[in-house]
Parts: C-alpha cells; structure tokens; sequence
C-alpha cells in the first residue's frame, strides 16, 4: 500500500506557492501604507473627518441596523477611535510589508477590511473590498511571512510558533 505523504510534501513545500502568497502580502500590505496616507490627507484621522465618513456610511449603505447602530457609537467617540483606526492601518500595513507577525496581522486585516466592507455595503462595488478580505484570511492561513519577510527567520528559530 503506498501514501500521498510525499506528494503533499512537495504541495506544501512549492516555493511558487510561498511567492505567490508572499506578493499576495505585500500587496496588501502596500494597499494599507497607500490608504493610511490618503486618509491622512483627507482628515480621515481627525473627528470630523471620521466622523463624516461614518456617518455618511449610515446614511447611504444597506448594512444591518444593528451594524448602522455600533458604527453610530465609533462616530460618537470619533476623537478616540480616528486616531486608532488610523494606527491600525499603518500598523497593519508595514507589518505586512516586511512580513512580520504575519499571521495575526493578516488575520485582523480580515476582521478590520470586513467591518469596513460591511460598512460599505451598496456604497462600492461589492468585489472592491471582498477580494483584499478574503486575500487577508488567505494570507493567514497560509503563513504568508514565511517566504520574503521577517518571520521566515523567526520560523528557522522557532519552527513550531503559530504566530508565523
């Protein structure tokens, strides 16, 4: 009786495979620096700015009452959460970049650009978001550092981490 144990051994070990994702990462993690600092540029990161845009997605997009209602509060508290979201994207994107904690970058990329794409619902083309949300989840799932960035050598040090 013979295993596919070495066929999926050379799947997982392509470095294609590890290219691919690691351009996939950098990508999107150039998408973040870009946004940081358009946003910047627009105000997005000051109360008012913010919290012109989350109110206009309240307005004008078909999210669910419920999420209309928790981004209503975001807006209320603007002066606090302005200046986070917009550390949250810088961070994001230069830890993408350089492939550091990619994993769990990755993952809050896929939490924070869904959040923002049900913000958006109606408001944008439905793929303008969806397809860097779910690049974001496939990047953590598949240990996107781990080829051009920083967690390849932490990996080498600590090959058994889930953090990279």
């Amino acid at each position: 009786m013979t295993t596919n144990a070495t066929s999926t051994l050379k799947v997982i070990n392509q470095p294609e495979a590890a290219s691919g994702l690691a351009l996939v990462r950098v990508t999107i993690g150039a998408m973040f620096v870009w946004v940081f600092f358009e946003n910047l540029g627009k105000g997005l990161y000051k109360p008012a700015g913010y919290a012109g845009l989350i109110n206009y997605y309240i307005k004008s997009s078909h999210s669910p009452a419920a999420w209309k209602a928790l981004i209503g509060v975001m807006a209320s508290h603007a002066a606090m959460v302005a200046p986070m979201q917009g550390a949250t994207e810088i961070s994001l994107g230069i830890l993408l970049v350089i492939g550091l904690l990619t994993r769990p970058a990755a993952f809050v990329a896929f939490l924070f650009l869904g959040s923002l794409w049900i913000s958006e619902w109606g408001t944008s083309w439905i793929w303008e978001l969806l397809v860097p949300v779910l690049a974001s989840l496939g990047l953590a799932i598949g240990r996107a550092g781990r080829r051009w960035g920083v967690d390849a050598w932490l990996s080498q040090r600590w090959p058994s981490s889930p953090w990279w």
